[in-house]
């Protein structure tokens, strides 16, 4: 007798993702074929509507200036953002998306809640470390999380399961957020042109981050490299055998695609994977698979160094001092 989650697991080892590439087919035409696939079962088209860009606050800084705006996404949806912007010659834009936290303020290093500082000293400080690294450090509220959806300090999509209506209405709440980071990226190509170099993109998260940059550049070519930490790991080995938040499931994406499957929609560009020997959820024997298979469709296209695989000692964070050089020297040699 099968328990009902063992069943569903078993039942996941048997079928090969109809989608897989094979290396037969014109790279190129399965590509296209794929994200047509993938972005079916996120939930596009979303309705485009005016952007509705507002610069909500401006201020300096010795090195650099901040910007704050919002931007319409979708009728009567807005998108909390900030752009830390070097003073000089326009340098390239780093959008750094946060996971499951308070909010965006972690990627400044700004504790507002309780536990803020453990998730800053993990690595999240992303756009700190993004400007130094001579980045436009951007940032992004997340739809159901910070200023978008937070409860008493928790993102309402892993208190309140906020994100499964979504579901209902044939859409997701990582399509969602995919859709946010390519509406954000039209922004700064239109508002921001004349500040940063906005034809040299990297995208970079951790954890629930991770997977919204992830998916975010398998969708938009305009993300020259992706660096998603502590997120890509087989669905076998990960999402359906763990609890994980509901905005992680896509209906139908196992029968098509693995994660490492999606990964060959990036074989054109750079994908630098992040994970912790020692993360509990994304652990690491599903990550190597995800990303030996993801390598594969890199070689297939002669492309094999521009995936690469970082291993952090420890667990579910960011290892920031691992990851850009390495990201730095990739993005740079493009």
């Amino acid at each position: 007798m099968h328990h009902s989650r063992d069943y569903i697991q078993m039942l996941t080892h048997q079928p090969t993702p109809s989608m897989r590439y094979d290396g037969v087919e014109a790279y190129a035409d399965w590509k296209a074929r794929a994200r047509e696939k993938f972005a079916e079962l996120l939930g596009f088209p979303f309705a485009a509507c005016a952007d509705a860009m507002t610069i909500t606050a401006e201020k300096e800084f010795p090195a650099y200036q901040r910007v704050d705006f919002t931007f319409q996404s979708e009728e009567n949806y807005f998108v909390p953002c900030s752009i830390l912007i070097p003073h000089g010659e326009p340098k390239p834009i780093a959008i750094c998306v946060q996971g499951h936290s308070t909010g965006m303020h972690i990627s400044f290093g700004e504790e507002k809640f309780e536990g803020d500082s453990a998730l800053i000293d993990g690595g999240r400080d992303f756009a700190v470390r993004a400007l130094k690294e001579g980045y436009c450090a951007v940032v992004l509220e997340q739809r159901y999380m910070g200023m978008c959806g937070n409860l008493n300090g928790a993102p309402l999509c892993a208190r309140r399961n906020a994100a499964l209506p979504a579901l209902l209405l044939g859409r997701t709440a990582i399509g969602e957020r995919v859709f946010d980071i390519m509406c954000l990226i039209n922004v700064l190509r239109k508002y921001f042109s004349d500040r940063a170099d906005t034809t040299k993109i990297l995208c970079m998260g951790n954890s629930g981050g991770g997977t919204a940059t992830f998916y975010a550049a398998c969708m938009d070519d305009r993300i020259d490299l992706a660096m998603p930490s502590c997120s890509v790991c087989e669905f076998e080995d990960s999402i359906i055998p763990f609890h994980h938040c509901s905005c992680n499931y896509i209906p139908g994406i196992r029968k098509y695609f693995e994660m490492g499957d999606l990964a060959g929609l990036m074989a054109d560009r750079t994908l630098v994977m992040v994970c912790g020997v020692m993360d509990p959820d994304f652990p690491l024997a599903g990550v190597i698979k995800s990303y030996e298979r993801a390598r594969n469709t890199f070689q297939i296209c002669g492309r094999g160094e521009r995936c690469v695989l970082i291993k952090g000692p420890e667990g579910h964070q960011f290892y920031p001092d691992l990851a850009w050089p390495i990201a730095n020297r990739l993005f740079l040699d493009k």
